[in-house]
């Protein structure tokens, strides 16, 4: 019995392949010759797509005024300066918004180009799937992003592809002057606001100005030496007129002076909030590029998928390998009925 079992073991050890593989021969030629046939066929019937590539690298500015109108205190954005990994990030989470992947697939009529039932419950998941599968967005270790469309029309995947890449401008630019146009509003608000302010104290400035009051200390230094002068003299009609003089500084003077005071401050938060709404009015209205174009796509010559060859090749061989391994264990199950069969007549 033990001899038995220590025959069985050898038959199959590594030394032995070679006879397993000639006792089998046929079979695994005939597998290996339908496998090779059947996987010809299956990939000829694949339908052959090609592939468009647009590299971009995102744009460091956001703020139009911040990087070109900005304050020499204030430190300046570099137009020209590439993005590093966070704008890339940001690159990549506005190609994969559902906005820009609406409006590819209504413009280029996606769900019938992909053959999808308009009338399937899941056409629009379906629809997804596809775009996803033949879409995709990647961040190279040079922190550029990669858009790849592969399609069965190479003119029309180079058009999605650089359309995509014109699509991320547009989507960012939207979401930013959304933003941009509230903010404007605010500033345009609070600068008419004091604007209307300072405009009123300018108002009521002029008519304490039409009572003679133009510079309440130099006109009531003034005033004080000219009433010592005539009391000195003994004009009675200039003391009396200046004794009017003094009463109507001393009526309207500190309000005169309250009121310049509290307009030169007016003015000069007048002046920030007017820089402030140039600015809002420029970064709300006004465009800069979001990105670098490194290299626009083209119509593919040739296709990139699919590779026959290697399909044939790994399709023969995993069917090759498949069929040892079940000739391997029908042969061990084969082996175990036969030592289960002679077990008791042993015994």
């Amino acid at each position: 019995m033990m001899d038995k079992k220590a025959q069985a073991a050898a038959d199959f050890n590594s030394l032995n392949i070679l006879y397993f593989l000639y006792k089998w021969r046929k079979q695994l030629i005939i597998v290996a010759i339908a496998a090779f046939v059947i996987s010809c066929i299956v990939a000829l019937t694949i339908k052959e797509k090609y592939k468009s590539t647009v590299i971009l690298f995102p744009a460091t500015t956001n703020s139009i005024s911040k990087a070109l109108l900005a304050e020499n205190n204030v430190k300046q954005e570099d137009v020209l300066q590439f993005g590093e990994e966070e704008e890339a990030e940001q690159m990549l989470q506005i190609l994969n918004s559902d906005e820009i992947r609406t409006r590819v697939c209504e413009k280029y009529n996606l769900m019938e180009h992909y053959g999808i039932d308009p009338t399937d419950k899941l056409k629009r998941t379906k629809l997804y799937d596809e775009f996803q599968s033949n879409i995709t967005f990647k961040r190279t270790e040079y922190m550029s992003v990669k858009i790849e469309v592969m399609d069965n029309n190479p003119e029309l995947a180079s058009d999605m592809a650089n359309d995509i890449a014109a699509l991320h401008d547009s989507t960012k630019i939207r979401i930013q002057r959304e933003r941009a146009q509230k903010a404007l509003e605010i500033v345009e608000r609070e600068y008419k606001d004091k604007e209307a302010d300072v405009n009123a104290m300018l108002d009521s400035i002029k008519v304490i100005n039409s009572y003679g009051i133009y510079d309440y200390e130099s006109q009531s230094e003034r005033t004080n030496e000219q009433y010592i002068i005539a009391i000195s003299k003994g004009d009675l009609r200039a003391v009396k007129l200046l004794e009017e003089k003094l009463k109507i500084i001393a009526l309207y003077g500190t309000t005169y002076v309250s009121y310049r005071e509290n307009l030169y401050m007016q003015r000069k938060q007048l002046n920030l909030l007017k820089t402030k709404y140039e600015e809002a009015k420029v970064d709300a209205t006004e465009v800069l590029p979001q990105k670098f174009v490194v290299s626009h796509a083209f119509p593919a010559e040739k296709k990139s998928y699919p590779v026959r060859w290697v399909i044939v090749v790994v399709s023969t061989f995993a069917t090759l390998l498949a069929a040892i391994i079940a000739i391997l264990l029908l042969e061990n199950l084969r082996q175990i009925r036969n030592e289960v069969k002679e077990g008791p007549s042993e015994a």
